[in-house]
């Protein structure tokens, strides 16, 4: 009898996922949303840290870009582009250059020449020893004691030798070393800020129209305004900064020359570059007092430092405030501490950033305490 074998079973019927359901239309838009802002934010982080080492020059490529548009849009009135506009762009970047490199090479060669006195003033006091200044023999009390004492610890050949010898070879080898790498990062970056410049005269509406697009799109009427305002603060900085400064180093290298002060260009073009700072030219007209009594003379000093106290005093008090503060309706205490801040931040890029972000900030204040509307 055949075995009876049971029938097979049939297979488990394996039953189908359903689908997910469709995300709802405003579900999809928030998550793209989302994801969107992620990758904006993770590409400007990346193209930061990239970027990071050459953003300095790409600032002040900026700075003076804003600083000289109304000079470049009136010659471009005149003078109307060509069809490939590249001409007026080359020629402004390169007065920009010269405006640099052409005072920057006669304090080169100033300095050059100068610095045989120095040499002829190290081969005697390792000689000789360091002469008394004679200023110490003019002293209303203790010249006699002061003279002495100079005398007996530097006046003499050994005393000289010693002081020079100080010095650690290596050490003057390196410093030597880190100054000549830091004048090459600074050339190569100005380098850039120039080519970066001239793309921005190039194609400066295109830009000035996507800025103040992007300004719009992400921050309403109030973005647009403040892009304004900052714009109006670098403009106020230049003059009220960098022009005035320039003035005071001018007028007060005038002083110098008929004063008799040692070095009188070197010391006329730190003054402008100091009185750029609130309160830096006094640093500079301190030390051409200084050299003078050091000198001997000391009326030529006092008038030096009556000279620049008056030309400071007007500058300050009245010049430099009314452009700043009258270009931007800043006050001017906001402007000294964005100045002051923003030099110790950024360093001499700070002069035209930190007033620039203080006027953003006090345009938002006011409209934030007078109540306008977001949309006004």
């Amino acid at each position: 009898m055949p075995p009876i074998t049971k029938p097979a079973a049939p297979p488990a019927r394996i039953e189908a996922t359903p689908p997910a359901p469709p995300l709802a239309p405003h579900e999809r838009a928030r998550s793209q949303g989302a994801a969107r802002v992620l990758l904006v934010l993770a590409l400007s982080a990346l193209g930061l840290w990239i970027l990071h080492g050459f953003l300095p020059a790409l600032a002040w490529a900026l700075v003076l870009a804003i600083a000289l548009w109304p000079l470049y849009t009136r010659l471009e009135h005149r003078f109307p582009p060509g069809k490939h506009n590249i001409l007026l762009p080359s020629l402004m970047t390169a007065a920009v250059a010269l405006i640099f490199l052409v005072p920057l090479a006669i304090l080169g060669v100033q300095a050059a020449r100068e610095a045989h006195d120095v040499a002829d003033f190290v081969r005697n006091a390792e000689a000789n020893g360091v002469p008394a200044p004679e200023f110490l023999q003019h002293l209303p009390y203790g010249a006699a004691q002061a003279t002495a004492w100079w005398n007996d610890n530097l006046g003499h050949a050994q005393a000289g030798s010693d002081l020079l010898h100080r010095f650690d070879n290596h050490s003057v080898i390196g410093a030597s070393r880190n100054f000549g790498r830091e004048v090459v990062h600074r050339i190569v970056l100005f380098g850039f800020s120039l080519v970066a410049l001239f793309f921005l005269f190039r194609d400066w509406r295109t830009v000035r129209d996507q800025s103040l697009t992007a300004c719009h799109r992400l921050f309403g009427p109030r973005g647009e305004r403040v892009a304004r305002q900052m714009v109006a603060s670098v403009h106020g900085t230049v003059d009220g900064l960098v022009l005035v400064g320039l003035g005071e180093g001018f007028l007060l290298g005038i002083v110098y020359y008929f004063a008799g002060v040692p070095h009188p260009v070197l010391l006329g073009a730190f003054t402008a570059v100091a009185a750029m700072i609130p309160f830096g030219a006094a640093l500079a007209i301190a030390i051409a007092a200084l050299l003078l009594v050091a000198a001997g003379s000391a009326k030529a000093a006092i008038v030096v430092a009556v000279a620049g106290l008056v030309v400071t005093f007007v500058a300050d008090h009245f010049v430099r405030p009314a452009l700043i503060g009258g270009t931007t309706k800043l006050p001017f205490l906001w402007v000294l501490l964005g100045i002051l801040g923003g030099v110790e931040t950024f360093g001499l890029l700070g002069l035209f950033v930190g007033p620039a972000v203080m006027a953003a900030l006090v345009l938002l204040w006011r409209e934030f305490t007078e109540g306008h509307d977001e949309t006004a």
